[in-house]
């Protein structure tokens, strides 16, 4: 099983992938934004392309060794079809869920995370572009819920 967990900055995405890493047995957590930090002196228009086919690399490996792949990231609709595309050759089920807090909420600090200024643009952005409410997969508005009713519910989606 190939699981992307889509949203915006601050919406979620990784304290909700590493729980369901824990509760999914056998499954690999595939965070993007490691990949770019590995190049990140580069622009980030010139590093996305370098990040998904490092990321499409790795899935497969993955899949290919047996294992389920959590992956969170933020999915334009364009990336999600390349990536899927690329992807289609692999015999496992792709499932997107989107974590789509109001935008007040995602605007807020949560935990120990201080969003800076630039951190809050890029939220506004993402919510601009749709990456909260979009085209594919299921979207979850998980503004009122904890992260571990978040991940129950996505658990319960699987199991359908």
């Amino acid at each position: 099983m190939i699981l992307f967990i889509n949203g915006s900055i601050n919406s979620g995405k990784t304290t909700v992938a590493r729980m369901l890493t824990e509760k999914i047995s056998n499954s690999a957590l595939l965070e993007i934004d490691v990949l770019r930090n590995m190049i990140a002196w580069m622009p980030l228009e010139k590093t996305l392309p370098i990040n998904f086919d490092n990321a499409i690399s790795l899935i497969r490996n993955f899949v290919a060794s047996g294992l389920n792949v959590v992956i969170p990231y933020p999915l334009s609709r364009e990336n999600y079809d390349y990536i899927v595309g690329a992807l289609s050759e692999i015999n496992s089920k792709i499932y997107v869920f989107t974590l789509a807090p109001k935008l007040e909420k995602a605007l807020t600090n949560r935990g120990s995370r201080e969003l800076d200024n630039q951190e809050k643009e890029r939220i506004k952005y993402h919510y601009e572009i749709g990456i909260h409410n979009p085209s594919f997969g299921e979207i979850i508005d998980n503004s009122e819920q904890t992260p571990e009713e978040t991940v129950d519910r996505i658990i319960k989606l699987l199991s359908h």
